[in-house]
């Protein structure tokens, strides 16, 4: 889809060794229309410390190795998501409680610059976009999240500006990437902000950042009388990636999908609201040249975290996803389709 416009398109998929019924390499109907859809996969969960580092002396690449020798076999690229999830929620147990020691910011520093390394060390040539950091921003203070590390080392940045650092002496010519959340609805313009404080600290302290990754988990929590769809601040998210670009910064949409809570329970009414939200935003999305790869985070709506993240009032599926339950194309996936060609002409 996304080749006509001169980008690739991708998705998550996962690891399941339990069971055939998940958006896993594991269940062959899954497996086809990512591998048929896709140009670039991204681990949904399988590069992230908790599933890679299960003790602080201790890696389990066998997962994500599985993922990658599958997307090879089809011919497909990679991204590493992610090399450091600053939250403690996302943090494994043991480095909540972390003893580091007398010199703690020593300790700190070797934990992080040896992950990074085994990380893409082990996958050099292999892959050469990277979600380095992923979501450090803590929007109740406005300013970056405290974790058992950054306490050892002094403060988030101190973390952060190591993070990249020590990637982009690992991989030069990789492209390394902040990823996070805000979105367009006018509920995300404090996040926004953050998010731009944040991405100038780099600049001005000297931090190898590329570009910014936008997951893309656009919603629809409430409606907007005067759409039928849910509310978005058109010109404040202009205005938020022009200021994005203007800073050097290229673009990637990382993660995305559809948050359809507020809409009816009408499945032809509600996919072609879904189906519409998602074409106005993409058509903002492709106008940035600086706009690279496009990833949903999963192709089919059942096994999206969304079912459990944001289940509907109603109890219905979710249907965030561009195919359904049967594994047929629904209309967001039309709308993809159409956009991208769009920008192409």
């Amino acid at each position: 889809m996304a080749v006509r416009s001169g980008r690739r398109f991708g998705s998550a998929i996962g690891w399941n060794g339990r069971s055939t019924n998940s958006g896993a390499i594991q269940n062959p109907a899954y497996a086809s229309i990512v591998a048929g859809e896709s140009a670039v996969i991204v681990a949904e969960n399988e590069m992230k410390w908790q599933a890679l580092r299960p003790a602080p002396d201790t890696y389990d690449f066998s997962r994500f190795d599985a993922i990658v020798d599958w997307a090879q076999a089809n011919g497909q690229d990679v991204r590493g998501h992610t090399l450091l999830w600053h939250r403690p929620r996302w943090f494994p147990e043991w480095l909540n409680n972390y003893d580091f020691g007398a010199n703690p910011v020593q300790e700190a520093e070797r934990m992080l610059v040896d992950h990074i390394r085994a990380v893409t060390g082990r996958y050099r040539g292999v892959i050469t976009s990277y979600d380095v950091v992923n979501e450090a921003i803590d929007h109740d203070r406005n300013t970056t999240i405290e974790t058992s590390m950054s306490r050892a080392m002094g403060s988030p940045e101190a973390v952060l500006d190591l993070a990249f650092h020590t990637a982009r002496e690992q991989l030069p010519d990789a492209q390394l990437v902040y990823n996070d959340y805000m979105s367009w609805e006018p509920a995300h313009r404090a996040h926004c902000r953050d998010v731009l404080r944040l991405l100038e600290g780099f600049r001005a302290r000297g931090v190898p950042v590329d570009a910014l990754g936008i997951q893309s988990h656009i919603e629809m929590f409430e409606i907007d009388p005067a759409t039928g769809l849910g509310p978005y601040a058109e010109a404040e998210w202009r205005q938020f990636l022009d200021e994005v670009v203007a800073m050097g910064y290229d673009l990637v949409i990382t993660e995305f999908d559809v948050k359809d809570k507020a809409l009816s329970s009408d499945i032809a009414i509600r996919d072609a609201a879904v189906a519409d939200f998602t074409k106005r935003y993409f058509e903002i999305m492709l106008e940035y040249e600086q706009l690279g790869d496009i990833l949903a985070w999963g192709m089919v709506d059942p096994f999206s975290w969304l079912q459990g993240f944001a289940p509907r009032d109603d109890g219905l599926e979710v249907r965030c996803c561009p195919y359904d339950a049967d594994y047929r194309a629904k209309p967001l996936r039309t709308a993809l389709a159409e956009v991208f060609a769009q920008a192409a002409s």
